[in-house]
């Protein structure tokens, strides 16, 4: 049984970013797990709430198969948040699958796992101006598969970007 932890901010995540994709994933049999910054419900942008059910300090990344930073404009909560940048250089230490969507790529940014990788991101010029600043090689293409990196450019997005995480898995 395959295992998706989907990341989100505590308020402001992008509804569909987060529902879609988990939806994709559990409809193929994977398990999915929701954390933020701490357990409890979050709000996403469109009024959509999820609970969270574990903090990201309780996280390890062997646990899971896939990590997913999910996007909108809370995502950014997490740029400069400890807990979470560590938590996307572990998975790419060991070798797991991680994903981000929308605005969130830019985590994987500031965690140094994007130096060298095609990536996408929502396309703003402060967001795409920060992933090239890091060494990403910036991709327009709605989502962007880099060995075991996957990012996406949006809500619209959220069905391939799924898929590209199935097809890994």
């Amino acid at each position: 049984m395959k295992h998706a932890l989907f990341i989100i901010a505590p308020e402001n995540f992008r509804d569909e970013e987060l529902f879609v994709p988990q939806e994709v994933l559990e409809k193929n049999g994977v398990t999915t797990t929701i954390a933020s910054r701490e357990a409890g419900t979050c709000h996403g942008k469109l009024g959509g709430e999820a609970e969270a059910v574990i903090g990201l300090n309780q996280v390890n990344a062997e646990d899971f198969d896939v990590i997913i930073f999910v996007g909108g404009p809370g995502s950014q909560t997490f740029r400069d948040d400890p807990a979470a940048l560590l938590l996307a250089q572990k998975a790419v230490a060991s070798g797991k699958i991680l994903a981000a969507i929308c605005a969130a790529p830019t985590i994987l940014a500031a965690a140094g796992v994007l130096d060298g990788r095609a990536a996408t991101v929502f396309p703003d010029e402060n967001y795409e101006k920060f992933l090239t600043e890091k060494g990403a090689i910036l991709s327009k293409n709605p989502v962007e598969v880099d060995g075991k990196i996957i990012t996406a450019n949006g809500p619209e997005a959220g069905e391939e970007f799924a898929e590209s995480i199935l097809d890994k898995l």
